[in-house]
């Protein structure tokens, strides 16, 4: 008897919890499972059917720039709650939640690098802090980056993803729209290119200044774009909207965007179009 239990085939015990490893992710497209190390060496796009899934700034970083330029500007700026504002929780409670989740102190992360040996400046939108939403410290982080771009003679390249301006800080959230646009003008009367990237979602304030004032606006593949929802603009004009009238290829088509590039392609692509605009020559 001891001897039949030895042999026993015994049942694996389940994991639960921290135990068990993060390695598949599905598609939101194709729902497709995917093998996270795969996912990765693919830039975040899903094999099958071409989904661009979201990143998180850090993972932007690696897929955009050359391997450990990355160095990093932003993060000495913390966001407070200036107005004391108080939903169904307080906003220092939702800061620190949001902090928490992404390991940043707010919405942005801003550095210098190299995309196949152009240097420029990059500023990370993060769309897992509190929706990527603009107040006080994105509109301070980009005008810095725009500033430190111009002092040392580098493109800008911002990469967006935003449902717009934060509603906790009110008017101060509105007040960046303005903020980051005349940042912006210390390239252009410097003559160094700004280059956008939308990705999905982009939509509100963010879309309204910054995002769509750039030299050359780039976007991915099936991103969200625009300033308010279909209902309200159909509220408004009093008019049926055409299907995926705020996607990047219905932008395409009318001129919003130049061009429509797939990440995979966007390192080759952002360093030929940078190394166009400033005379320098990308690394094959």
């Amino acid at each position: 008897m001891a001897l039949d239990r030895f042999f026993r085939r015994r049942r694996p015990q389940q994991q639960t919890g921290a135990d068990v490893p993060d390695l598949w992710t599905q598609c939101p497209s194709c729902k497709e499972g995917l093998y996270n190390r795969d996912l990765e060496a693919n830039a975040f796009v899903c094999p099958k059917c071409g989904h661009h899934l979201r990143l998180d700034a850090s993972q932007r970083v690696q897929v955009l720039l050359d391997d450990g330029s990355f160095v990093q500007l932003s993060g000495s700026v913390h966001p407070t709650d200036a107005l004391a504002f108080q939903d169904t929780e307080s906003y220092p409670d939702r800061l620190k939640r949001a902090q928490k989740k992404t390991g940043r102190p707010d919405a942005i992360l801003t550095g210098t690098g190299t995309v196949l040996g152009v240097p420029l400046t990059l500023a990370v939108m993060d769309f897992a802090f509190s929706g990527g939403s603009m107040g006080s410290v994105v509109g301070e982080e980009i005008a810095r980056a725009a500033e430190h771009a111009a002092r040392h003679g580098t493109p800008l390249v911002i990469v967006t993803a935003s449902g717009g301006a934060r509603m906790q800080e009110s008017a101060l959230s509105l007040m960046q729209m303005a903020k980051t646009t005349v940042a912006l003008e210390t390239l252009a009367e410097r003559g160094l290119p700004y280059v956008s990237v939308l990705t999905d979602p982009t939509t509100g304030g963010v879309t309204a200044s910054f995002a769509t004032i750039a030299d050359v606006i780039l976007a991915e593949p099936g991103a969200l774009i625009g300033f308010a929802g279909p209902r309200v603009i159909q509220q408004t004009i009093r008019q049926s909207l055409p299907e995926g009238f705020q996607r990047a290829e219905f932008l395409l088509s009318h001129g919003m965007v130049d061009a429509v590039v797939d990440r995979r392609e966007q390192r080759e692509y952002l360093a030929s179009l940078l190394g166009l605009l400033t005379r320098q020559e990308a690394r094959a």
